[in-house]
């Protein structure tokens, strides 16, 4: 906390350097496992063992920023533009968790840490293929994570934090007169999204989201290997659950349209939900 206001900048600067981290260290997974692989060496090659270790810390990143901003969001920490714009102080637990995946960053987040984790699920389980896969596994990670990270360079602005403060967001006279003004409550969850489709939907279809990359990394490292045949066996059981989990999110979320939104339809409301229905289809 600042010493001389109620502003609690340690926690927000800690959840931006996390996302910094957790950007160079994907970018460095990524290079180390494409050494590796040029190489076409498994197991315990040094390369790889460099790779793993860079990326295991980019989950860890990952999931410490994720801890971060919902530590912010759950103890009212408005003075963060994240926390006024999608909570209040009488929402409850479970909403206050919705919150999270509400906004565009919060939702980058979620996508980001089901990607970690099923990163180090492919670390665990397929040393053969773990090399050329990771490498393009921690590319995406690289760019997903670039979309939170909230760096300006000259005129040109990357991503987008969700730890900026509200001062630096909205032009408002009172923080002209005090800096350290934080309101007492935010401006709340979307009524039409207080219901527990919001908690369980969303991550459900980031969880189906983060499945895809999976076999894209395998039919990746399967052409850069110029081995056609031998990649779609592992990729196989994967796509196999992403569908299942994105067939799921789907009609969940068509559900949540027709009988708790009533928006007339199942798919009228929404051209996300459209734009996964029909490929899925």
């Amino acid at each position: 906390m600042d010493l001389t206001t109620n502003v609690h900048l340690g926690i927000g600067n800690a959840g931006h350097l996390l996302v910094i981290i957790s950007f160079v260290t994907s970018i460095i997974a990524s290079i180390a496992y494409a050494k590796a692989s040029l190489k076409n060496e498994i197991g315990k090659d040094p390369w790889v063992s460099f790779g793993r270790s860079f990326f295991i810390a980019h989950g860890l990143a990952v999931l410490a920023t994720a801890v971060i901003l919902f530590v912010i969001i759950y103890n009212n920490y408005f003075e963060y533009h994240y926390a006024w714009s999608h909570s209040s102080v009488n929402l409850a637990v479970e909403y206050m968790i919705a919150c999270f995946w509400e906004g565009q960053e919060g939702s980058f987040l979620i996508w980001t840490v089901w990607n970690a984790l099923l990163g180090f699920v492919l670390i665990a389980t397929n040393k053969k293929w773990e090399a050329p896969v990771m490498t393009v596994f921690a590319l995406v990670q690289a760019f997903l994570t670039s979309m939170i990270l909230g760096i300006v360079i000259g005129d040109m602005k990357i991503g987008s934090s969700p730890f900026i403060l509200l001062r630096d967001v909205i032009n408002d006279p009172i923080f002209l007169i005090n800096p350290s003004y934080v309101p007492e409550d935010g401006t709340g969850l979307n009524p039409l999204l207080q219901n527990y489709w919001m908690v369980i939907h969303p991550p459900m279809t980031f969880l189906g989201f983060a499945c895809t990359l999976i076999p894209f990394s395998f039919c990746i490292a399967g052409l850069w290997r110029k081995d056609f045949k031998d990649w779609i066996r592992p990729a196989l059981p994967w796509t196999i659950f992403g569908g299942v989990i994105l067939g799921t999110a789907i009609v969940m979320g068509g559900y949540w349209a027709y009988e708790t939104l009533n928006f007339g339809g199942y798919w009228n409301w929404d051209p996300v939900e459209n734009a996964v229905y029909v490929p899925s289809l």
